[in-house]
């Protein structure tokens, strides 16, 4: 039975677990449920995070501020972030790629033909390719939107069966419970005009993305026929207690 693909996003706020440092612990737990559910599931990473591990190891100093020191801090930790991830993952006996992508690539044919097959024979042969945006030479997802579009544009582009964004919270929550400080998550999305009036755009520590960006993530999904499912990724098994249904959680159809 052919495997059902998910593009699963991975945000800054939840690789580190809401602190200073990326989480191993967080890395384990994707690397274990992904490991439960390879059977009936192929997964595809699109992961933040190469700025906050260069944080763990530099102080970076500079005249120049702003987005070129994150373009350098970006160069630093990205390869820190893939070697923890390839180090864990081949704990629970994954194999994993890297692959740094930038919007351009998606303006072109020819690129969009060699992200497309070379993917695709990675995941044909048990590689999970882990995606991050190629931030030395770009910046958009560093000044805004911590992969959300990036993650969106991907999955269209391969085909997913689902796209996960994994946040730090419950999903989109109603403005009037938000407000009233009891939270409550919009579960089903059937008029996703009614759920744009509904967030509240709050941006976590390391993430440069929140709310608005997601919203806008899943329009590029559903125009592309993707059902995309907004989870709260600081929870232990927060994949596959979606799937089963035992999480409130966000889901665009």
């Amino acid at each position: 039975m052919k495997r059902k693909r998910i593009l699963l996003k991975i945000g800054s706020n939840t690789l580190t677990k809401e602190t200073d440092n990326i989480s191993r612990g967080k890395i384990e737990d994707i690397a274990n449920q992904i490991a439960k559910l390879k059977d009936a599931y192929e997964f595809i990473i699109v992961s933040s995070g190469a700025i906050a591990v260069a944080k763990q190891f530099v102080k970076l100093e500079s005249k120049q501020k702003g987005v070129f020191v994150k373009q350098a801090l970006a160069s630093i930790g990205q390869p820190h972030l893939i070697r923890i991830y390839q180090e864990i993952f081949r704990e629970y006996g994954l194999l994993s790629s890297q692959c740094l992508l930038s919007y351009s690539d998606f303006e072109k044919e020819q690129s969009k033909t060699n992200i497309v097959n070379t993917i695709n024979i990675l995941v044909k042969n048990n590689y999970i390719p882990i995606i991050n945006e190629n931030d030395t030479v770009a910046t958009d997802e560093i000044q805004f939107g911590d992969n959300d579009k990036l993650g969106a544009l991907t999955a269209s582009l391969l085909n997913a069966d689902l796209f996960i964004m994994a946040t730090n919270t419950n999903g989109v929550y109603t403005k009037a419970s938000f407000k009233s400080g009891v939270p409550e998550t919009i579960k089903d999305v059937l008029d996703f005009d009614v759920l744009k009036g509904e967030v509240v755009n709050l941006k976590s520590t390391h993430g440069s993305g929140g709310m608005a960006s997601k919203i806008e993530a899943a329009a590029v999904t559903k125009k592309a026929s993707i059902e995309t499912w907004i989870v709260n990724g600081l929870k232990d098994d927060f994949i596959i207690n979606a799937i089963n249904g035992k999480v409130p959680f966000t889901k665009i159809k």
